[in-house]
């Protein structure tokens, strides 16, 4: 008897969960197919959840001479199977190149004439590097040839010192931002072609623009798929947005966003790459949907003037930003800050504010300063003041042939000196 009391009180208890939650069952999957945002919303939790599952996959062998990592970029592959390649810039004025699945070293670029700012592999050409030079020059390194000269110097003019660029996506056009001298700054342009076909050459500037900012140009970013189109940003708070098809700047200045504060960072977002972002020296992030501007709708999507202040990193804490990546399956903004210990946050963005998704720890021992996003295996690569080169991956475990690098940041810092640009002083 008590046995069929129990089957009885099991079918009954059956009957009344279906009754309650075959409802709620029914109301996601009738959501999941009729909600045309239910699928990207999927992939953006998946994209989340692997972003914060980001593991060390490798690290490199450090370097005889410790130095800053200052930017990282990565190659295309020329063809499918075929390597790629890592460079990255760094403050004792020399550029590395490194195998990106090993992370094995290659070659060292060292001795150069200024300090370095940033660093681009052409798009069409997956060994053929650029980098600017404080010296007034961007140089041009082919990664595969054995000799240490440039196969190209873009130079500028006598008193321009280059602190920011980029190559547009199509590899036609180099252009560089100057810091203020006395009262001049330039954006300057050159014809990028034929690069490879003209060793050593020289080649003098195709124009400038010198009217839209006012203060030095941190930053340049070239639109991902448009070549026409770069976005410029400036200590003197001013994000520009230029069609450089035009015939002359005035005509060529599509928008001009204000920021409130000295800019550190940005580049393209959104679907299509409609989208600015900039963050600033004072840790803000702004975020402009340029489809809007012929609209009567506003074009800024988020002002934050301080992130660390938004975003809650529980007992780690956020002590700056280092800058921004666009997930283009989950159509989703993301930003990249850390501490000054070497965690890694990684804050999602919606028009809503601003949230943390993970924080990568044990990588790092100092401020992380660089890295470069990888689509293709949802990896990151990172670069930082204790001169360690990073590469995480989803769910990965740390494989080296060397043991982990222990660098005191004081035997670092007694090695290196960093631009005064990249630690510009807040300015409204």
């Amino acid at each position: 008897l008590s046995l069929q009391q129990d089957v009885i009180a099991g079918f009954l208890y059956a009957i009344l969960i279906l009754l309650v939650f075959h409802p709620v069952v029914d109301l996601i999957d009738n959501f999941n197919l009729t909600y045309k945002y239910a699928p990207l919303i999927i992939i953006m939790e998946k994209v989340e959840e692997q972003l914060a599952a980001l593991r060390i996959a490798r690290r490199c062998v450090p370097s005889e001479e410790p130095a800053y990592l200052l930017d990282i970029h990565t190659s295309t592959a020329a063809q499918p199977g075929s390597s790629r390649f890592v460079a990255v810039s760094c403050s004792n004025r020399s550029l590395r190149v490194y195998d990106r699945e090993t992370l094995r070293f290659l070659r060292d670029y060292g001795g150069q004439p200024g300090i370095l700012s940033g660093v681009r592999f052409a798009h069409t050409c997956d060994s053929v590097v650029f980098s600017a030079c404080s010296q007034g020059t961007v140089r041009c390194w082919d990664v595969r040839s054995a000799t240490q000269e440039p196969v190209q110097v873009f130079s500028g003019y006598p008193s321009n010192v280059f602190i920011s660029f980029d190559v547009s996506c199509s590899d036609l056009i180099v252009c560089a931002g100057t810091e203020k001298v006395e009262k001049d700054t330039f954006l300057v342009f050159w014809d990028a072609r034929g690069i490879t076909d003209c060793a050593s050459a020289t080649k003098e500037p195709l124009g400038v623009y010198s009217e839209s900012h006012n203060d030095d140009i941190t930053k340049i970013c070239f639109h991902p798929i448009e070549p026409n189109l770069v976005v410029s940003g400036s200590t003197d708070g001013l994000v520009n947005v230029f069609d450089i098809n035009k015939d002359n700047e005035d005509d060529a200045l599509v928008s001009t966003c204000n920021s409130d504060s000295s800019v550190s960072s940005l580049g393209w977002a959104g679907e299509d790459y409609k989208q600015v972002y900039c963050l600033t020296h004072d840790e803000g992030f702004c975020w402009w949907d340029m489809a809007q501007l012929d609209t009567e709708e506003p074009i800024t999507l988020l002002h934050v003037l301080d992130v660390r202040e938004s975003v809650c990193a529980e007992n780690h804490g956020l002590h700056y930003l280092v800058g921004g990546l666009y997930h283009e399956k989950a159509g989703k903004l993301f930003l990249i800050g850390g501490t000054s210990t070497g965690n890694i946050h990684l804050i999602s963005c919606s028009t809503d504010g601003l949230s943390l998704v993970g924080t990568l720890c044990g990588g790092h021992s100092a401020t992380v300063r660089s890295f470069c996003w990888s689509p293709t295996d949802e990896s990151l690569l990172t670069g930082g003041e204790d001169a360690q080169l990073l590469l995480w991956q989803p769910g990965a475990v740390e494989r080296s042939l060397t043991k982990k690098a222990s660098l005191k940041i004081s035997s670092v810092q007694k090695r290196v000196r960093v631009h005064n640009t990249s630690l510009k002083s807040r300015k409204k």
